[in-house]
C-alpha cells in the first residue's frame, strides 16, 4: 500500500521530469538576472562594501540556520505543493518590489527584506527539487542528470552576468524585475499538471498513518547522517572544500591585481574560462556517466580540482595564459566532483531522508565559508595573496586521494544494508536533457 501511495516512478518519465526541470531552468535564470542587476543598483546607490556584505549575509544566514529545520518540514510536506508555495511567495515579493521601483519609493532595506524571502523559499523549493529528483530518474541516470545540471549552472555564471548588464541598458529595474515574475510562472505552472512522487513515508504521514512529531523528524534526520560514517564523512569533505577553496577563489581579484599586475579584464577573463570549464565538465558528465561507482568520479574531481588550485597557486606573474587555463581546469572538474556526489547521495539515501540530509549537507558546507574567509584574509596578507591556494590545494588533493583507502566511503554507495541502489552502467547512451561544494 505504501509504495501505491507513493505514486512510484512513470515509465514515461523523460517528458514529466524535463518539462518541469526547462520551467526550473528558465526561472533560474530570472533569478540570476535579477541577483546581477540588484547589487548593481546596490552598488551604484551606496558604493559602502558593508552594505554589499550585508546583502550577501542576509541571503547566506537564513540558508545556514534555518537549513536543517527546512529540510525536515520538506520531508514531512507535499513536495510538490511546497515548490509551488515557496515559487509563488517569491514572485509576489517581486512583484512588490518592482511596484516600489515603479512609484520610486524603493530603499535599501527593501531589498535586503526581498532577499531574505528568496533566501529562505530558495531553500524550501532546492532541498524539494532535489528531494524529488530520485523518486522521478531511474537511478541509473542520476549522474547524467547532475551533470546538465552542473551544465546549466556553469552556463548561467558565464552569461546571465552580461545578459543582466544588457538588459539594464534597456529597461528599468521594474522591468528586468518583471521578466523573473514571468520565468517563476514558468517554474510554477507545470507543477500543477505533473504529479510529484512522494516518499512512501511521507504519503502515509499525509493519510494520518504513523504521523510524527518535527522534533522527532528533526532529530531522526542527525541521527541518520550521525549513525552513517560514509555519509559523515562526504559531510565533512563538503566542509572542509568549501572551508578551503570557496575563500581562495573569493580572493582571485588579489590574485590578479598583485600577483599578474592584472585589471577588470584578466579578472573577467578567468571567471569565464572557469565558467566555461564548468559547462564542458557538465557536458561530459551527462553524455558519460561517470564511473560505475559514482563515489570514485567524484574523489578523481576533487583530485582534480586540488591539482587546478595548486597550479593557481604556484604559476608566476608571467604566466597568466597557464593560470586562465588551470581556471578552466578547476571549472572542468567541479561537476565532475559536484554531479556524482550527489547522485550517490540520491541514490543511496532513503527518499523520505534526502530532504533533512541534503539542506544538512548544504548548511555544514556553507557555514564554513565565512570562516575560511575571516583565516584566509589574515594568511593571505602574511605570506602572500597566492598562499591560501596552495594551502587548498595541497589538503583538498591529499583529501581526494587518501578517501580512496577509507572502505565507508568507498563502499557509501552501497547504503546502509537496507537497498542497495542500482549501479549506471559505464556506456549507457546519454539522456536527452546549482555547493554540496
Amino acid at each position: 500500500m505504501a509504495s501505491e501511495l507513493a505514486n512510484p516512478l512513470p515509465k514515461r518519465w523523460i517528458p514529466r521530469f524535463f518539462t518541469i526541470w526547462t520551467g526550473q531552468a528558465f526561472s533560474l535564470l530570472g533569478s540570476q538576472l535579477v541577483q546581477f542587476a540588484l547589487i548593481w543598483w546596490l552598488t551604484k546607490r551606496s558604493g559602502s562594501g558593508t552594505v554589499l556584505a550585508i546583502a550577501s549575509l542576509v541571503g547566506l544566514v537564513p540558508h545556514v540556520v534555518l537549513g536543517p529545520l527546512v529540510g525536515t518540514l520538506v520531508d514531512r510536506w507535499n513536495r510538490r505543493v511546497t515548490m509551488i508555495v515557496a515559487d509563488s511567495i517569491t514572485a509576489l515579493a517581486i512583484v512588490v518590489l518592482a511596484a516600489l521601483f515603479a512609484f520610486g519609493q524603493v530603499q535599501i532595506w527593501h531589498i535586503y527584506v526581498l532577499m531574505f524571502i528568496r533566501s529562505v523559499a530558495g531553500a524550501f523549493h532546492s532541498n524539494s527539487m532535489m528531494a524529488s529528483t530520485s523518486l522521478m530518474v531511474p537511478k541509473e541516470h542520476l549522474a547524467r542528470i547532475q551533470g546538465l545540471n552542473q551544465m546549466l549552472w556553469g552556463g548561467m555564471s558565464v552569461f546571465s552576468a552580461p545578459l543582466g548588464a544588457l538588459l539594464l541598458e534597456v529597461l528599468p529595474l521594474q522591468g528586468i524585475l518583471a521578466i523573473d515574475v514571468g520565468t517563476a510562472l514558468l517554474a510554477i505552472v507545470p507543477l500543477f499538471f505533473i504529479s510529484v512522487p512522494q516518499p512512501a513515508k511521507a504519503a502515509s504521514t499525509e493519510r494520518g498513518q504513523g504521523k510524527t512529531g518535527f522534533w522527532q523528524d528533526f532529530v531522526s534526520g542527525l541521527r541518520y547522517v550521525w549513525g552513517w560514517p560514509g555519509l559523515l564523512l562526504i559531510c565533512l569533505m563538503a566542509m572542509q572544500i568549501n572551508f578551503l577553496l570557496n575563500p581562495a577563489f573569493a580572493l582571485l581579484p588579489l590574485v590578479v591585481t598583485k600577483h599578474f599586475n592584472g585589471q577588470a579584464i584578466q579578472l573577467a577573463t578567468l571567471e569565464s574560462l572557469s565558467g566555461i570549464g564548468v559547462i564542458a565538465g557538465g557536458l561530459l558528465l551527462s553524455a558519460w556517466g561517470g564511473f560505475k561507482r559514482r563515489i570514485l568520479t567524484a574523489m578523481a574531481g576533487v583530485i582534480g580540482m586540488g591539482i587546478g588550485c595548486l597550479i593557481m597557486g604556484i604559476l608566476p606573474p608571467s604566466a597568466f595564459t597557464l593560470a586562465v587555463a588551470a581556471m578552466f581546469f578547476i571549472g572542468f572538474f567541479n561537476p565532475i566532483t559536484n554531479g556524482p556526489l550527489l547522485a550517490a547521495v540520491q541514490a543511496a539515501v532513503a527518499p523520505e531522508m534526502q530532504g533533512r540530509v541534503f539542506s544538512l549537507i548544504s548548511s555544514l558546507a556553507a557555514a564554513t565559508s565565512p570562516i575560511g574567509l575571516l583565516i584566509a584574509g589574515p594568511v593571505s596578507d602574511k605570506f602572500g595573496v597566492q598562499a591560501w591556494f596552495i594551502v587548498g590545494g595541497i589538503v583538498t588533493v591529499l583529501m581526494g586521494i587518501s578517501a580512496f583507502f577509507i572502505p565507508a566511503v568507498m563502499r557509501f554507495e552501497d547504503g546502509r544494508g537496507e537497498n542497495p541502489p542500482v549501479e549506471a552502467p559505464a556506456t549507457s547512451a546519454p539522456v536527452v536533457q546549482p555547493d554540496y561544494t
